[in-house]
């Protein structure tokens, strides 16, 4: 019996030959997830990039200002709350205490205390900040990251746009854009034992030569329908199955992803915990070629105890971040990479009755270093009890065209949704050119 007519009798089918355990991390199989279109950067009318790749660093439940970038240590102790704070490098600005090594370093980085929505819910406050849109019943904006895999493609047949440890939220992915241009999900957390990518070994059972076998299979399938129909869709298919099958089997994307080879003691001066291996597994990321990496780190919806869960997570992060801007201006991708820090939102003015802070849009705090962006800037102010924007107030529209523009994209393209309707990568806002180098 051949190849073909083993194939097309056996339980497998063309479109699942790609299942050599690509399922899990991705939730599609490596084929379709590879389904991306090549672009050059540089292509006529596209704006020069800035920044070669993006670090989203995401706190996820409501970051407070307060407790963070934007401390009122002369509020009333209602607002302020009860913790203290930190002098950073640049004269007259403040960090939370928590803070002090970001501190030291604060002559690298932008912070904008001005950001601004109007969504009080996670989910809504989360699609506000990962795709520029509010949330519409009508449609599925892609984030980010998502339109970033679409419009640069792959480099260094890495995949674009990668989750550490995993895809943080529906409104991370790739909305009305296809399934393709999905983020890769880690599957698991590097700072956790014995750490290992999904997809990116052969399950058990699939040894290397039944991989080759099954490639083989697909070929002559591949041959069989190219025979039977002439369509450019099958020879775009068939690339896409060899970039797959070249992901799974690369060395160079194992060692991208592989932490355990970073030396034992960068990874201490990082954290041996989720903050410090999460940012320096993206550092590896970035360094390798992936062009967006999308992190999470935290729980910070603290209705309550807000003290304690500061305490709790933020000096980990602390050191995490001030590593990950050594590391990466000591390896000369500073400026080359664009690293944001945001949240959905921020919280209330006043401490709560369980010395918390709850649910706040108004007004809240991002940061920007590195590709494209000013060096020990603060931008924007927020009023005296932190209630509200003061100076230059930042919508997620304008923060979004702001990334694109610092990655080489036009924000203003139209791509097209389903129903080959045009679609603004981002509707409304501009560049803030304010915050550019």
């Amino acid at each position: 019996m051949n190849l073909l007519s083993r194939c097309m009798g056996s339980p497998l089918n063309r479109r699942n030959f790609m299942h050599v355990g690509a399922v899990g991390a991705l939730g599609l199989t490596l084929d379709q997830y590879m389904r991306l279109q090549a672009a050059d950067p540089a292509a006529p009318g596209k704006p020069k990039p800035k920044a070669e790749a993006c670090i989203h660093i995401f706190m996820p439940g409501g970051m407070a200002h307060q407790e963070s970038w934007d401390p009122k240590p002369f509020a009333p102790v209602e607002y302020r709350g009860q913790m203290g704070t930190v002098q950073t490098k640049l004269e007259g600005v403040v960090f939370n205490e928590c803070l002090p090594k970001t501190a030291a370093l604060a002559d690298k980085i932008t912070v904008a205390r001005a950001m601004t929505h109007g969504e009080a819910a996670h989910e809504r406050g989360t699609h506000n900040m990962f795709t520029g849109y509010r949330p519409s019943p009508a449609l599925k904006f892609p984030s980010m990251g998502s339109v970033v895999s679409h419009e640069l493609g792959v480099r260094n047949n890495l995949p674009p746009y990668v989750a550490v440890p995993s895809q943080p939220a529906q409104d991370a992915g790739s909305g009305y854009l296809s399934s393709s241009f999905a983020p890769f999900s880690l599957g698991s957390d590097p700072a956790n034992g014995g750490f290992r990518v999904q997809d990116l070994t052969l399950p058990g059972g699939v040894t290397p030569d039944r991989f080759t076998t099954r490639r083989n299979m697909l070929d002559a399938v591949n041959a069989h329908f190219t025979g039977k129909e002439k369509s450019d869709n099958l020879d775009a298919m068939d690339t896409f199955y060899q970039r797959a099958y070249g992901l799974i089997s690369s060395e160079k994307a194992r060692a991208a992803f592989d932490i355990n080879a970073e030396p034992a003691a960068l990874r201490d001066q990082y954290g041996r915990n989720a903050a410090g291996q999460r940012l320096l597994m993206a550092r590896r990321l970035v360094e390798s070629g992936v062009r967006f990496v999308t992190l999470t780190y935290g729980g910070w919806d603290l209705h309550g105890g807000i003290v304690g869960g500061t305490k709790n997570q933020l000096p980990a992060f602390d050191q995490a971040y001030a590593a990950l801007l050594t590391d990466l201006q000591t390896r000369g991708l500073l400026d080359t990479t664009l690293i944001m820090i945001s949240s959905e939102f921020g919280r209330t003015p006043k401490i709560n009755a369980t010395a918390g802070r709850d649910h706040w849009p108004k007004v809240f705090s991002v940061v920007l270093a590195g590709g494209g962006v000013k060096k020990g800037f603060i931008y924007g102010k927020s009023d005296a009890t932190a209630s509200e924007p003061e100076e230059d107030g930042l919508t997620v529209e304008d923060l979004a065209h702001t990334v694109y523009d610092c990655l080489g994209i036009d924000a203003s393209k139209k791509l097209m949704s389903p129903g080959d309707r045009p679609i603004d990568i981002v509707r409304e806002g501009k560049v803030r050119k304010e915050l550019l180098a």
